[in-house]
């Protein structure tokens, strides 16, 4: 995948939604549906794997499937998101969580907390994206992974413009910005899945951080 060169702009602008409304209301719905197909599931299961094993794990806007690898035997899966009856439904929480990010970028949890945190299929949604990443940093310890996975997949309504109205190749290099600005990670490196043996299905692609 060949990226487009130089920064994404991040002004004030890219973070309007179509849908304004408040995002409790949109998510007062629960929606047990899985939102990439059973491929690209897969695919972010295998990304996954970067997590610790039996460690404490924060799964940020999470819903009713995690996609952690059972292997990994977490001590603690934390839910963070806004439909409790989704996240009631995820068999990895061992914790739940709802809290609306976009009204409140602080997460309500104190420091180095967590051995690693992800983010699933959600990146596109967030208006606060540098406050909210480099809260997670802040409750991540230190050389705890941050792992991001996206597809091209949205609700068009509630994605931020930066992200509609980007290339594939672009949004990668939007969420790589997130990461930089919030000034809480090294090692930033990106993972293309893209391409994967067999049928075509939903691309994946995933961007992780080292907390500093």
């Amino acid at each position: 995948m060949t990226r487009s060169a130089g920064w994404p702009q991040l002004g004030p602008e890219g973070f309007r939604r179509v849908d304004e409304s408040d995002d409790e209301v949109f998510y007062d719905f629960p929606r047990l549906t899985v939102h990439i197909d059973d491929p690209a599931i897969a695919a972010v299961r295998e990304i996954y794997g970067r997590l610790p094993s039996r460690a404490a794990i924060l799964d940020l806007m999470s819903s009713w499937r995690s996609h952690i690898p059972e292997n990994l035997q977490p001590e603690r899966v934390v839910g963070l998101g806004l439909s409790p009856p989704e996240m009631e439904d995820n068999p990895a929480l061992t914790e739940i969580v709802v809290h609306n990010v976009n009204r409140d970028p602080r997460l309500p949890f104190g420091d180095q907390l967590f051995d690693g945190a992800v983010m699933t299929v959600s990146v596109q949604y967030l208006i606060h994206p540098i406050e909210t990443f480099a809260e997670v940093g802040r409750v991540l310890k230190p050389g705890a992974p941050f792992i991001v996975t996206f597809s091209n997949r949205m609700f068009p309504t509630k994605a931020v413009a930066i992200w509609v109205n980007s290339s594939e190749p672009e949004r990668v290099a939007i969420v790589e910005r997130y990461f930089a600005e919030s000034g809480a990670f090294r090692d930033v490196e990106f993972i293309d899945r893209s391409r994967r043996p067999g049928p075509p299905s939903d691309p994946i692609y995933a961007v992780v951080g080292i907390r500093n």
